[in-house]
């Protein structure tokens, strides 16, 4: 007899909507062009979160015309490299995303992977958020005559839609889909004018459904608690709201960064003093167990993966699973009760969770350790991290030495997971800093 836990993305937000409702603080970066800068995009999003009891603070980038190759190499990266923000906001240029293929492919995709690896690099806790922006009024017609579909709103927007989507998916990013909400006020009412007399550039109308749509994936809150209100009609603010809460609050899991997702099978029947789980993952970075005998185990998570561990008592024992990734973690608790085996005796094996070793070898030492950890290997260039039970790597270097040094002086005490990577070889170990 097996018993089985899943842990799904609809018990999560259950769980979290306590938290949800509480007043929040977030440090945000915004990199993009004119159409974040326009009606100082950031500040709207700031005056709407405190109008709704939340606090947003920011800094950005947006020089006119900006593309993501450019925000590459400009002081975004600068931005980017400080550290220390909850989300980055990510906005291309308003035509490239629309373009062709083959020119997405060579002048988008390879910089929005750029910006977001950066971002996770520097902010492991980030959220990337990109910017999903509109067709303009009546397509881009300077463009049409090259790449036909950019002739109408429609064709125009409908590739935005798809190529947003395609980066968001891609790089592990949430999406803001400002572009749908746009979309739906068009259809439905055409009275609200969303655009600049450029047929371009948002309207403070505009403007402000980008706000309300941005403040509702960063807080995860519904728009409707929404006080401010900028120099336009409450009437037609009411209206961008209430669309932004069916659109965008209502189906959040479409848009947000998917959760981490668990599923543990573990045996009712306990004997030979050993518990055997086989754990499912989808969206997981770091596994981290603690089998409730005062060890551990911390590894890089498969799709499936076979945990094993050997006890030394025949007692009850909590176990707890983590699995993690990007800071956002789902948990798994269950009591297994150590059984002696056939010959009545006590099975006294070290006990050890399950390392993944795919033909690489290093040695790690001291383990534990007060300040520093001494690396040697025959395979290099290999790549060395050092990883919190949370997923958050805290260190990263490249073997190019058979012996590498690495200062874990300023981290905190605790356990951690040393994983080597050489290609498609890995090797996972545990590490204890002790201060």
């Amino acid at each position: 007899m097996t018993h089985r836990t899943i842990l799904s993305i609809a018990i999560l937000m259950l769980f979290c909507c306590g938290e949800m409702s509480a007043q929040q603080k977030k440090n945000v970066l915004f990199l993009g062009n004119s159409y974040t800068s326009v009606n100082n995009l950031p500040k709207m999003i700031a005056d709407v979160s405190i109008s709704a009891g939340d606090t947003l603070t920011y800094s950005s980038n947006t020089p006119g015309g900006c593309t993501l190759k450019q925000h590459c190499f400009n002081q975004s990266m600068e931005k980017i490299c400080e550290g220390g923000w909850d989300a980055v906001v990510i906005q291309e240029q308003s035509q490239y995303p629309a373009f062709p293929d083959w020119q997405v492919e060579q002048d988008v995709f390879p910089y929005a992977k750029r910006l977001v690896d950066s971002v996770y690099a520097y902010s492991p806790c980030a959220e990337p958020l990109f910017y999903m922006t509109w067709g303009h009024k009546y397509g881009d017609q300077f463009n049409a005559e090259a790449f036909p579909p950019l002739g109408t709103y429609e064709g125009m927007d409908s590739l935005l839609a798809l190529r947003y989507r395609q980066m968001a998916d891609s790089n592990d990013a949430s999406l803001c889909p400002v572009g749908r909400v746009w979309h739906w006020l068009r259809d439905n009412h055409s009275e609200i004018e969303l655009y600049q007399n450029d047929n371009s550039h948002p309207s403070v109308a505009g403007s402000y459904a980008a706000a309300c749509a941005f403040y509702t994936l960063i807080f995860k809150k519904d728009p409707l608690n929404i006080t401010y209100i900028p120099s336009m009609s409450p009437t037609e603010a009411d209206v961008i709201r209430m669309a932004v809460k069916q659109l965008v609050y209502d189906s959040l899991e479409v848009y947000q960064r998917p959760n981490p997702e668990v599923e543990a099978i573990w045996s009712d029947t306990v004997k030979y003093m050993s518990e055997s789980v086989e754990v499912n993952v989808a969206n997981v970075d770091t596994i981290y167990i603690d089998w409730g005998d005062g060890s551990d185990s911390i590894f890089a998570a498969q799709e499936n993966n076979l945990l094993q561990h050997k006890y030394s008592d025949t007692l009850a024992y909590q176990i707890t699973l983590k699995a993690s990734r990007h800071c956002m973690d789902s948990t798994i608790s269950w009591t297994f009760k150590a059984t002696r085996d056939l010959n009545d005796s006590i099975d006294t094996t070290e006990p050890e969770g399950v390392v993944d070793v795919r033909g690489m070898c290093f040695e790690i030492r001291p383990n534990p350790t007060t300040s520093t950890v001494q690396i040697t290997t025959d395979d290099r260039p290999m790549v060395v991290e050092i990883i919190t039970t949370s997923g958050i790597v805290v260190r990263r270097l490249k073997m190019e030495n058979q012996t590498e040094t690495i200062d874990v002086s300023d981290i905190p005490s605790g356990i951690y997971m040393i994983r080597a990577s050489l290609l498609d070889k890995y090797m996972v170990r545990r590490l204890v800093v002790q201060h």
